[in-house]
């Protein structure tokens, strides 16, 4: 590095869910403290995703240029004829277009490294960077390789892990390129204020009763918006809720709305102790802060969040995906006395209640909960992943 300021170029991909692109999201700003820090070179990036996935809209918000381009998913089934859906032929054929545009916008941009975090979008980009010889780094979040990320660490430089455990999923020939980050979680978590999460949600401040936040995801989850519903009247008498319930619709009406008239029926002493959002954006600093305990779905970003702040939570593993990733990480986290499983198939409203009373009346259990999600933490993740992406580019010339 010389006194003058080098540009250094960083194309970032992966996406189809948040768990995929907060952890990308994060490393970047992590990057760009590395480069405050240093003073000799300047970071300059480019997120590649899917024309419709969340990674648009949260790269957008982050202020990163972003290029869509082609996509698809294999939607994996029990049995081999069940592969063979319109859906998975029509997203194959998709994706020799995207790996041309992904080939255009590499050779425009010129990166000095490829970031990748999962999802199937990022296939595309990472052929793209191994056909024009540009250094790769991936990231696993769950506790075993996706199948995205499986294919892109066949291309890869250096393959970046949250658990150990995911080295299993790889041939012995790659395992020698991995190393353990953890996962990256935004920044923004840690600076939550619970006056301002009262302020947000209407609260009354002398309210002695503790706090609950409900979460599907970056996307919502149907079955979790229908058991909170059902729990509500009873949930109400234990603790006041933050449901944060996506943007999906229900008989043709927004989530939201239909859950806002669910409030309206409530007597009027529990409506005040109910809060529901579609989305959670910058607040989500200051929900975390306010919530004594978390229902959510188990996604790796949720936990990672979960463990950096100690928050205790009850699990509803999204199945079926994949890999069964969700129930992997949902195990992980129980069997370390972090967490509490409700299957999917289990979930009703007499069932959250239930668990919720056992976890929310009880602070020492809350207590030891707390403590041992913050044994699984690893709050320096996203700046080992930035390190890591910083050497892999100057190393191969960058």
């Amino acid at each position: 590095m010389t006194n003058i300021q080098r540009q250094l170029r960083i194309l970032v991909t992966g996406g189809g869910s948040g768990g995929h692109v907060t952890p990308a999201l994060a490393t970047v700003e992590a990057i760009k403290a590395l480069a405050d820090r240093d003073g000799t070179w300047q970071p300059t990036f480019l997120y590649i995703g899917s024309h419709r996935g969340i990674e648009r809209e949260l790269a957008s918000a982050a202020g990163l240029p972003f290029t869509a381009i082609a996509t698809g998913k294999l939607r994996r089934s029990q049995n081999l004829l069940g592969h063979f859906t319109w859906q998975n032929i029509l997203d194959a054929l998709r994706l020799p277009w995207g790996v041309l545009q992904a080939v255009s916008a590499v050779a425009r941009f010129r990166p000095h490294v490829v970031l990748s975090t999962g999802g199937f979008v990022c296939v595309p980009p990472v052929i793209a960077a191994s056909l024009l010889r540009v250094p790769v780094i991936t990231h696993e979040q769950t506790v075993q390789m996706g199948l995205a990320n499986r294919i892109a660490s066949r291309l890869a430089n250096r393959i970046a892990l949250t658990y150990e455990s995911a080295q299993r999923d790889l041939p012995a020939r790659l395992r020698e390129k991995t190393l353990v980050t953890g996962n990256p979680v935004r920044p923004i978590i840690f600076n939550g204020s619970p006056e301002i999460a009262l302020a947000l949600t209407g609260f009354a401040n002398d309210d002695a009763l503790p706090t609950l936040y409900v979460t599907g995801g970056a996307q919502g989850a149907q079955h979790v918006n229908r058991a909170v519903e059902a729990a509500l009247p009873d949930l109400l008498t234990l603790c006041r809720v933050i449901h944060q319930c996506g943007r999906q619709t229900r008989d043709g009406i927004p989530a939201v709305e239909h859950l806002r008239e669910v409030r309206a029926a409530l007597p009027s002493h529990l409506q005040d102790r109910y809060h529901v959002v579609d989305f959670v954006a910058d607040e989500i600093g200051h929900f975390y802060a306010l919530a004594d305990a978390v229902v959510s779905r188990s996604g790796a970003g949720t936990l990672a969040e979960l463990f950096a702040l100690g928050k205790p939570a009850i699990l509803i593993p999204l199945v079926p995906t994949g890999g069964d990733e969700q129930r992997r990480n949902a195990q992980h986290a129980q069997h370390a006395g972090a967490a509490t499983i409700i299957e999917q198939a289990d979930l009703t409203g007499e069932r959250l209640c239930k668990s919720v009373s056992g976890l929310i009346t009880d602070e020492e259990r809350r207590n030891a909960m707390a403590c041992a999600a913050k044994q699984l933490a690893r709050p320096a993740a996203a700046r080992h992943l930035a390190e890591a992406t910083i050497a892999l580019a100057t190393q191969t010339g960058g």
